[in-house]
């Protein structure tokens, strides 16, 4: 009876932190956002707890340029309500590349996220920028090949 094994449950203040930038430039926007969603949510340490927030924080740069796959540039559309009878609204992915890429990143990510404080908490430790530059040199963050 002594050699039971018992399950280790890190604690908050043994959490250790990194930060992570991402060239989304020719990458696929699912397989980018499953990746950063796991990094996100800590899964690719040996250590993951999953009532904590234990994962790295993440930059992504060059959203602009991500890659969508067979028909989605022509036909993904976003749905969004303005909670009013009649008021939903589709609009194309194309529109929105346009106008603020960095919002496909997030809501791809998001999807892959718990649906809970937690998950809400984890999206508040990703960046996402449409360009090249972003204000993170100071974390110093580390190159994350995808």
């Amino acid at each position: 009876m002594d050699a039971i094994q018992k399950t280790y449950s890190m604690k908050e203040s043994e959490i250790d932190k990194k930060w992570y930038v991402v060239d989304a430039s020719g990458k696929v926007l699912g397989r980018l956002a499953a990746e950063i969603a796991k990094v996100l949510r800590g899964k690719n340490k040996p250590s993951f707890t999953p009532h904590f927030d234990m994962g790295d924080n993440v930059i992504v740069i060059n959203a602009e340029k991500v890659v969508l796959t067979g028909l989605k540039p022509e036909n993904k559309e976003y749905f969004s309500h303005s909670h009013y009878p009649g008021g939903e609204k589709f609009t194309n992915i194309k529109k929105i590349m346009k106008t603020k890429p960095q919002f496909i990143i997030e809501h791809a990510v998001k999807g892959m996220l718990p649906k809970n404080r937690l998950g809400r908490k984890v999206m508040g430790n990703l960046k996402v920028y449409a360009g090249k530059d972003h204000p993170h040199i100071a974390q110093k963050p580390e190159v994350l090949d995808i």
